[in-house]
């Protein structure tokens, strides 16, 4: 039986305002066209989007009001995942149980899909809501995301894992040595922060943007965007220590994708950090805590507290 985690109802809506984004302009080339559809379309839980309808809800508004932003969001995460996977970055040729869009086009293709799906999240925001009483929600919402998906965040967290993992060599980039986040010799503690910093970024980012825009679009009050963004961030962290659990503990059935590449790699992670027991019961901290911040909501927050449980669940 498939875990419950609060958006059953909501995917038949997302995946059909999905395809219908899928209609490019005239002048995308056709296998370009397919490989977006690939990526965009792919099997997968729609987390990202059923956040910003989840928040939506809490808040009390509308879910149509709020549907292109969740498009958008998960246009932004499809990106993310088509750049990840390349093999100058995690290099992954499995992903939701399929080949990944390299290893299925071409690897040109691929980054060129990335590119096309980052701008295409904007463009669909804009594109949805044109009436003139919407257009600060708008602007506030293009705002949101773009420093979710931005160096601070997104990108600065992924490249900052590359550079943890040995991918870049940080004394041989751009940025000055001093200015980096890692140190020669980090103690286990640093280890711990900076690791903590990098999945903060690289899926918490995306976690409470997913519910900023949700509240946008209600017209949310600001104790309550600020109550969602408590929540997302100990549910993001959360989240990836659950990923990291299971990339010791899970088979690629299961996964649908390659697992055990965090050691291969050397990869920071809170297993190979704390070890399996300790890392089990920071998620479960975490979660908890999560589910106090939407306290707030009152029965209106059930599918968030449903999703922090079923976050949790991931790991045994």
């Amino acid at each position: 039986m498939t875990e419950q985690i609060g958006i059953e109802d909501f995917l038949p809506s997302i995946e059909e305002a999905l395809k219908e984004a899928c209609c490019f302009e005239q002048g995308c080339p056709s296998r370009l066209a397919e490989a977006i559809r690939y990526a965009l379309l792919a099997p997968g839980k729609r987390l990202r989007p059923g956040l910003v309808l989840m928040a939506t809800e809490a808040c009390g508004g509308r879910r149509d009001d709020a549907m292109p932003a969740a498009v958008a969001i998960e246009m932004i995460h499809a990106y993310s995942l088509v750049h990840d996977d390349l093999p100058a970055m995690d290099d992954d040729d499995l992903r939701r149980g399929r080949p990944t869009v390299h290893v299925a086009f071409d690897e040109p293709t691929a980054i060129l899909v990335g590119d096309a799906l980052q701008a295409e999240a904007f463009s669909h925001l804009v594109r949805c809501n044109t009436s003139v009483d919407r257009i600060p929600r708008v602007f506030e919402a293009i705002r949101v995301l773009s420093v979710a998906a931005g160096p601070g965040h997104l990108v600065g967290g992924q490249y900052d894992d590359l550079v943890a993992d040995g991918s870049i060599d940080s004394v041989a980039s751009a940025a000055p040595l001093e200015s980096s986040p890692l140190e020669s010799s980090p103690s286990e503690s640093s280890k711990l922060e900076k690791l903590k910093s990098i999945h903060r970024r690289k899926t918490g980012a995306l976690f409470s943007a997913a519910l900023d825009l949700g509240a946008i679009f209600a017209g949310a009050k600001a104790e309550q965007r600020s109550a969602l963004g408590r929540y997302a961030r100990d549910l993001g962290l959360a989240f990836q220590i659950v990923d990291d659990l299971l990339d010791f503990t899970a088979d690629e059935k299961t996964m649908g994708k390659r697992v055990g590449k965090d050691v291969q790699r050397g990869k920071l992670t809170y297993p190979g950090l704390l070890g399996l027991p300790a890392a089990r019961d920071k998620a479960s901290r975490l979660i908890q805590s999560a589910r106090q911040h939407v306290g707030v909501f009152g029965s209106s927050g059930w599918r968030l507290t449903m999703l922090a449980d079923y976050v949790l669940k991931r790991s045994v």
